[in-house]
């Protein structure tokens, strides 16, 4: 057995962390500040808009942000498809090495598309409704 199923589980796994990359910043350009306001602190949305103004162009854009990051979880989704049954080597430490780097490559997985779900919301749908 060569070891291409550990080199397509780590592929998977970076992927699946340049997907929640990409997602934490619809976090950063929309929930984080929508959430700074309901609670009721503008302050520290004005401070946190001082100390890093990327912030109001990731805002000005979220379009392209939510474009990008969607792209790069559709295709950590699909390697994440692709490997599910992926070989594993035999020997019993790399196979529970592989097995586990899956394991949470899926959950890294899933963590990037619960913060893209909350960052859609709160640019799209809670402005709609607030309408």
């Amino acid at each position: 057995m060569s070891p291409d199923g550990i080199a397509e589980s780590r592929g998977s796994f970076w992927t699946s962390v340049a997907s929640l990359f990409a997602t934490s910043s619809t976090l950063v350009c929309c929930a984080i500040p929508a959430l700074l306001v309901a609670l009721g602190a503008g302050a520290a949305l004005s401070s946190l808009v001082a100390v890093f103004p990327q912030v109001v162009w990731l805002s000005e854009h979220k379009d392209v942000v939510f474009a990008l990051a969607g792209l790069m979880m559709a295709g950590s989704g699909a390697l994440q498809w692709h490997n599910r049954h992926a070989p594993c080597p035999t020997d019993p430490a790399l196979r529970d090495a592989c097995l586990r780097t899956r394991k949470v490559s899926f959950a890294v997985y899933l963590v990037s598309v619960a913060f893209y779900l909350m960052g859609a919301w709160f640019a799209f749908v809670q402005p709609w409704l607030a309408e």
